[in-house]
């Protein structure tokens, strides 16, 4: 593959503004003028201030409609980089504008940034057909996506946020060469607009340590062992940008706040020795966020030769302010992550300061940068863009543009410029959200109080409930099912548009989703399928939904979070006491289940996931509130049995994710977020089915918290992360709930034969009974379209047909 035949990462050099769908791409001065105080005005000259990252979707999602036109064919390669190219000039010059002094480049992706890194090594997986050449659109998506022949890489949770990153698949095979040019690209689009910038790298010890052994290769294959092998490009890279003309560059070494075993720590040292040579001449910040580390990685990173300066997330990083004050080598930047990347609640300006000024004690007022703690592609763009919320919430409030003044805004009062005004009124509204009476509900707070110390089980064992559940439910071994959520049509979301502003009425709206309910009813009963779903097709996501119904919570219009590709989320944000006024799914459930005689599930989300893919109040511990959240689910729970809903999904997705990084956290976590979801089922009949789902991540290492959950069926994603949950059966973990390890990968437009799903059961009757097993796809329908999902559900269904013959047969 060329260049000329195929367009390349890298964008046009010409750059204006443009918009998709007739959204402009641009940051104006209404980010900073909707904020409830003053506005510091900038000087020429920048402090020191540094942003790790930034969102890459645009303040409306432009990224996300140039993507999925390109996908589907609508518009050019060339029509695409036009807008990332816009939307990139845009973020460089907000953040110059404001004063950032060190500003990201290379931290935009089409993507994900380890699949960047990926292709920046060339280590693409054999199965792509890739012959060398810079690698363009076709490459990159197939990997990302899949395509018609050859499955995605998997994809996985990036640390514990809710972003998924592309696995990198490596063996002693791979050919490493310098394939994509992005990184030296970027840096030298944004100097063409007179914007110096600090390319963002993943770290070459982080990429190897979040890769796994490619198919065929063995398990245990030492991924560190190419370490010598990536090196040389890397060395590539840093000289074409030296050649650029950058001043510094940032390695992203995220692995380091994990528990290392020594030789992973050797590893950082040995690499950045290697790379010491290539680096003279140039500043180099080696960057962590999310947790603190250990003493032990701190020492080897503050050890690190060839480079100027480190950065640490001090909000997550609790324990790192005592690292340092322990010893910070003379002469090094600290880029000091005191501004909150990863929640959208506006900074305590005092308490950031007087950090600060600890941090200036130990390592000197000129050495310290002020930062984010990490990216804030973790957060929402621009509060600028919801003009319905009220003054007191707004002003309890920053997203990223805000973030980025605020960041500016410390940084020049720690110079001795600071905005008196600007602080007083972020005081004011620190005081305004502890005393405000819509934050406290006493009877919620002393309802959650009286859940601990108490434990909160199904009286029966779950052998027990499910002989119970069979007599009623009357299924068939290798039962079929889905996950919930169907597609979501144009016309589907025209209707919800609709409805919510009041340009259709309520008797219109619930005629056109009871229409949808009865084809998606009708449809599964085409197919056979067993227990059925009603499709969602009144919710706009799984957790705001539910959160627009509890109280405690709050919603924004634009508050778009890349979750993965050019999926977006909008998650809540939980500002009070939850609890739940009134029935939410009842209604729908119910209908659904009048128009069939099979069994409908109710579909509920579950509490852990509700908290971790909301933005959460950190006024309290995060399980306090969960404990309340898991109140008002158990309420809705006992509604639908009432109702005769006798399957009730309660979905933790997200239950893996929201797993500290330190393993010393790992048992405090587990213990709450498990009785959480086990309040809100505690109290139904042995008869009612309780079924959970999680997806994309490693459940391995948690497989005996999940069993401890005590649901009567779990389906788990498998299909995508090479059947990897199936080895923790083979090793012995015993299972005696239902259990669905997912048969194919719905994130795919790939279509997937009936023979092939076969297999895959197959694998699976290897190491688990018959008898607990259940058929269904690895998540919910909703992104996908129904010419995909129709084909594939057929086949799912006719496999699963095959298999109970066999087993038949066998008898």
């Amino acid at each position: 593959m060329n260049k000329a035949s195929c367009p390349t990462l890298a964008p046009f050099a010409s750059l204006k503004l443009i918009s998709v769908q007739s959204l402009t791409l641009s940051f104006s001065s209404s980010s900073r003028s909707l904020l409830p105080f003053s506005i510091p005005t900038f000087s020429v000259r920048a402090m020191a201030s540094h942003i790790v990252g930034y969102p890459r979707m645009g303040p409306k999602r432009e990224l996300k409609f140039a993507l999925e036109s390109f996908w589907d064919g609508k518009s050019s390669a060339e029509e695409l980089q036009k807008v990332a190219a816009d939307l990139r000039s845009s973020i460089w010059k907000y953040m110059a504008d404001v004063g950032i002094k060190f500003i990201p480049s290379n931290s935009f992706s089409y993507y994900d940034q380890i699949l960047d890194a990926t292709a920046m090594l060339g280590a693409v997986p054999a199965r792509y057909g890739w012959n060398g050449g810079e690698i363009g659109f076709d490459i990159y998506f197939s990997m990302a996506r899949g395509n018609a022949s050859v499955p995605a890489m998997e994809m996985t949770k990036w640390f514990d946020t809710n972003y998924h990153y592309i696995v990198p698949e490596l063996g002693p095979d791979v050919n490493f060469s310098y394939a994509s040019h992005k990184a030296v690209d970027e840096y030298k689009e944004a100097r063409s607009l007179g914007i110096d910038t600090v390319p963002v790298i993943i770290g070459p010890v982080s990429y190897l340590l979040l890769s796994k052994p490619a198919k065929g290769v063995e398990k245990s294959f030492p991924l560190l062992s190419l370490l010598d092998r990536i090196l040389p490009v890397y060395k590539e890279v840093i000289g074409e940008l030296k050649a650029a003309g950058a001043s510094w560059i940032q390695f992203d070494e995220p692995k380091l706040v994990m528990d290392l075993q020594d030789h992973e720590l050797q590893a950082f040292s040995q690499a950045y020795s290697e790379l010491e040579a290539s680096l003279s001449g140039l500043n180099v910040l080696v960057e962590t966020y999310f947790a603190d580390l250990t003493s032990e990685a701190y020492k080897t990173l503050t050890s690190l030769k060839g480079v100027s300066g480190f950065g640490f997330d001090l909000v997550r990083g609790t324990k790192t302010l005592d690292l340092i004050k322990g010893g910070y080598p003379s002469g090094k930047y600290l880029f000091a992550g005191v501004v909150d990347g990863r929640n959208i609640w506006a900074n305590d300006l005092a308490s950031s300061f007087s950090l600060l000024q600890d941090l200036e004690g130990i390592v000197g007022k000129d050495k310290v940068v002020v930062s984010t703690s990490c990216s804030l592609l973790h957060t929402a763009v621009d509060l600028a863009n919801e003009p319905k919320f009220d003054k007191d919430l707004k002003s309890w409030l920053a997203f990223a543009a805000q973030k980025v003044i605020e960041v500016n805004a410390l940084a020049k009062a720690f110079v001795g410029q600071r905005d008196e005004a600007f602080f007083s009124n972020n005081a004011l509204a620190h005081s305004s959200r502890k005393s405000s009476p819509r934050v406290t509900n006493e009877a919620v707070q002393k309802a959650a109080a009286a859940l601990k110390g108490s434990d909160h089980r199904r009286a029966t064992n779950v052998s027990a409930r499910l002989d119970a559940q069979q007599k009623k439910l009357n299924l068939p071994s290798l039962p079929t099912t889905t996950i919930g959520s169907f597609p979501q049509t144009m016309d589907l979301r025209r209707v919800r548009r609709e409805y919510k502003a009041k340009k259709i009425s309520e008797d219109d709206y619930v005629k056109a989703i009871k229409e949808e309910i009865s084809k998606v009813v009708k449809l599964q009963e085409e197919f056979d399928i067993d227990v059925l779903v009603h499709g969602e097709p009144e919710r706009n996501d799984m957790v705001e939904y539910f959160g627009e119904q509890l109280s405690g919570f709050a919603f924004t219009a634009n508050g778009w979070v890349q979750s993965y590709g050019s999926r977006c989320v909008k998650p809540p944000i939980i500002y009070g006491d939850v609890s739940r006024p009134k029935a939410m799914t009842v209604f729908w459930s119910s209908m659904a289940q009048s128009m069939t005689q099979r069994p409908m599930k109710g579909m509920l989300t579950g509490p852990v996931t509700i908290l971790n893919w909301s933005f959460v109040r950190n006024d309290q511990p995060r399980h306090e509130t969960c404990y309340q959240i898991a109140l008002a689910i158990k309420d809705e729970v006992e509604d639908l049995e009432r109702a005769g809903i006798n399957v009730i999904q309660i979905d933790e997705a997200a239950l893996r994710e929201g797993l500290p990084l330190r393993k010393s956290e790992h048992a405090f976590y587990l213990d709450w977020a498990v009785h959480s979801f086990r309040i809100t089922n505690c109290g139904v009949k042995d008869t009612t089915q309780i079924h959970t789902h999680m997806c994309y991540s490693n459940f391995n290492d948690i497989i005996h918290s999940i069993i401890d959950m005590d649901a009567d069926v779990i389906t788990i994603e498998n299909s995508r992360s090479d059947e990897k949950l199936l080895s923790v059966f083979r090793e012995g973990v015993k299972y005696g709930a239902g259990i669905g390890p997912g048969v194919y990968d719905i994130h795919s437009p790939r279509i997937p034969s009936t023979e092939e799903i076969a297999d895959r059961i197959k694998k699976m009757l290897a190491v688990l009974e018959s008898h607990i097993l259940w058929v269904n796809p690895d998540c919910g329908l909703k992104t996908r379209k129904y010419t995909e999902v129709k084909p594939a559900l057929s086949n799912m269904v006719a496999a699963a047909k095959l298999l109970r013959a066999e087993l038949a047969s066998a008898k």
